[in-house]
């Protein structure tokens, strides 16, 4: 398919193409680099293995490369051509060579010069370039992100699980409290009992308030780095295969310049060079694909590695901003806690039944001393006239060996947790 196409020259009077081929050795002319920022490649119709048939309504058969380029560059702006296109479809090009020169690329790229050298292989420019190298950066920032994350978790777990001590604490406490008939005990038991509970409540609103620090960190672990790695390794096989095609084209012009020194044709050149045109319309598409993805593997790297930069500061604030909101809060509660000591009557309320039953046990056992076969009526006489009466302290007789002004030092309890 042959068009026509209008280039307005540069300021050097250029148009930004090369062209190859030509007589004496190949019958056509074609072109073989498009630059970059030149009038051919913003005018965007002229690409790699496009033939030159007429410059300036003339055409060119029978014309050597060299006289062609002068015309061209004679011309006024702009500059009148006709091509006929090349159609290729670079998928259905892709050969056995080219997949073992992606392979060969992909081993060289681990290698050091030195190693390259020593074993004869030869490395491209773009081999070992700085975007595999921030990829490799990267991997150690998330490892680190990583273990930060699991730090993270493990103090809200300590969190939960010491709101969930802290309400069992509230729990007991509120049970003495309902079972204690001493009103000043009772009181200071619901007061320890609620403010445990309270503190159980700040440790889980704590806990909530910090998950969404652990759920960002989670998302920028398992979606933004992973989305960034699959770009990279995009990134890597568009660049094995340009420099893939690169070695290719470097082979065929090596190849072409040794048959031109023996004075001998090559059939591929006198037949039109149709293959080293295809080659070279494929190195031009892979050249555009990493030229593209080069920009946004640049910009999205340095994007994540700001926002790793901006999170961790962000995610750190909010965390420690909520551990202060819950110490704050807790000590709040603790300053209201004013009811230590507490003074406990272990012969009254919660206790009074087992003080009665250690009582009788004790007389019972001193009672025993020296049988070998006690009797259930031995241990009711020994209880009934041993074991002090505690109706009579409830009564408030004076002759109770267990009213409160006769109790030994031992049986008053004093709480302080202070």
């Amino acid at each position: 398919m042959s068009i026509s196409i209008r280039i307005d020259k540069g300021e050097n009077g250029l148009v930004g193409i090369t062209i190859g081929g030509g007589p004496p050795l190949c019958p056509v002319v074609y072109i073989v680099q498009v630059f970059e920022n030149t009038p051919a490649q913003k005018q965007g119709q002229l690409e790699p293995g496009d033939e030159i048939v007429t410059v300036a309504g003339k055409p060119v058969t029978g014309m050597t490369k060299t006289q062609i380029a002068k015309k061209i560059k004679a011309m006024p702006s702009p500059v009148l051509m006709e091509i006929r296109k090349l159609q290729v479809d670079p998928k259905e090009f892709k050969s056995l060579d080219i997949a073992l020169k992606n392979i060969k690329h992909r081993v060289v790229e681990s290698m050091s010069q030195q190693t390259a050298d020593a074993l004869g292989l030869s490395r491209a420019i773009l081999v070992n370039d700085d975007m595999i190298q921030k990829l490799q950066h990267l991997e150690k920032n998330t490892k680190a992100y990583q273990e930060l994350a699991k730090r993270i978790h493990s103090v809200l777990v300590s969190f939960k699980e010491h709101a969930t001590l802290n309400r069992e604490i509230g729990d007991i406490f509120a049970e003495l409290a309902v079972h204690e008939v001493q009103p000043n005990a009772s009181k200071a038991f619901t007061l320890v009992g609620e403010t445990h509970r309270q503190f159980s409540k700040t440790g889980l609103e704590s806990v909530q308030e910090m998950k969404p620090v652990l759920s960002d960190m989670h998302t920028f672990l398992t979606k933004a780095i992973p989305d960034t790695r699959l770009t990279v390794r995009k990134y890597a096989n568009v660049k094995f295969e340009y420099l893939s095609y690169c070695l290719k084209a470097k082979e065929m012009d090596d190849e072409e310049a040794t048959f031109y020194a023996m004075h001998e044709p090559l059939y591929r050149v006198y037949t039109g060079n149709m293959e080293y045109r295809l080659v070279l319309r494929c190195r031009h598409i892979s050249r555009s694909q990493f030229a593209a993805l080069r920009k946004s593997v640049s910009e999205k790297l340095q994007l994540l590695e700001n926002k790793r930069i901006q999170d961790i500061s962000f995610q750190l604030e909010r965390f420690i901003s909520a551990m202060e909101h819950s110490s704050r809060k807790c000590q709040i509660y603790h300053k209201g806690l004013d009811v230590f000591p507490i003074e406990l009557d272990l012969t009254r309320g919660v206790f009074k039944s087992s003080s009665a039953r250690m009582h009788q046990y004790s007389d019972v056992d001193s009672g025993l001393e020296g049988s070998a076969e006690p009797s259930s009526n031995y241990l009711s006489s020994a209880t009934r006239e041993d074991t002090p009466s505690l109706n009579n302290y409830v009564s408030g007789d004076e002759s109770d060996p267990l009213k409160p002004s006769q109790l030994d030092s031992g049986m008053l309890l004093q709480l302080d947790t202070d």
